[in-house]
């Protein structure tokens, strides 16, 4: 037992010793003015995975060997280690200019599919300003334009993909909550319509397709129900359509018994203009 407590005593004391040394070369390096040292240092720290301290030391000697030989090494390891930082704000920008400083490097995939990564990164959830998540998606479009063959396609495609679908999210959410203050303003219900007949139209393949088309009904019918009487019989028959086209696509739809409700008042409704039905 003595002798187990003595060993990694003995451990402690020479793992201290390393990182002790490690850390004053680091902070001596980092003083100086030699590039070289700086730069081998800097490649032995990204290698360890100590990306931080060769983050500090790319970041000094990055200018120094802009056009000289190493200068494409330098910047494409300068720009990984703010991405592996989780600094994606700068990693997409370092990476952005990689891509154009040096257009013939092997690296040029592996960056251009990083800095749009870093920007697929920096998305918010859909109930906040989106602005990040359109230049995630022209990056990341213009990377599978560009390399339809590229190792990174397919997780450069799926990421589009879930960034489209939280962009079609916050247009659905809008659409509904013109829904819900229609309940009190009915013109407003004139909008919700606008807003889902919009998503329908740009959106054919949309994973919320279905929940706009039954919004719609809803719509259609509160504004029908609450309409004079000069207006309710077209109104209605919107509203019919509405629940027609839900049927149409989405036979077995989630919403069935909640559009079958609506449909009962819908009809209910029009057997109140028996001439004009016929």
């Amino acid at each position: 037992m003595f002798l187990k407590m003595r060993i990694s005593f003995f451990y402690i004391i020479i793992a201290g010793f390393f990182v002790f040394t490690s850390c004053s070369e680091y902070q001596k390096v980092l003083k100086e003015d030699d590039v070289k040292a700086k730069y081998e240092l800097a490649e032995k720290f990204y290698k360890e995975g100590d990306y931080k301290r060769a983050q500090r030391l790319f970041e000094q000697i990055a200018p120094r060997y802009v056009g000289k030989p190493q200068g494409e090494r330098v910047m494409f390891f300068f720009a990984d280690t703010y991405y592996k930082n989780q600094d994606f704000y700068l990693s997409g920008y370092q990476f952005e200019r990689f891509v154009k400083s040096y257009p013939k490097s092997d690296k040029i995939q592996e960056a251009s599919f990083l800095g749009a990564k870093s920007y697929y990164m920096l998305s918010p959830k859909y109930s906040l300003d989106q602005t990040d998540t359109d230049k995630a998606l022209s990056k990341l479009q213009t990377f599978i334009n560009t390399y339809p063959e590229s190792e990174y396609f397919a997780e450069a495609n799926a990421m589009a993909k879930e960034l489209t679908s939280k962009k079609e999210k916050k247009q659905i959410e809008i659409a509904k909550q013109f829904n819900k203050l229609g309940e009190f303003n009915f013109p407003i219900l004139v909008s919700a319509m606008t807003a889902l007949d919009n998503f329908v139209s740009d959106n054919p393949g949309s994973i919320y397709r279905e929940e706009a088309l039954y919004y719609k009904i809803e719509a259609a019918t509160n504004l029908a129900m609450n309409s004079t009487d000069n207006r309710k019989k077209e109104r209605l028959e919107e509203a019919q359509d509405s629940y027609n086209t839900l049927l149409r696509y989405f036979p077995e739809t989630k919403f069935k018994k909640r559009a079958d409700n609506l449909q009962e008042r819908i009809q209910k409704e029009l057997n109140r203009f028996p001439e004009e039905s016929k």
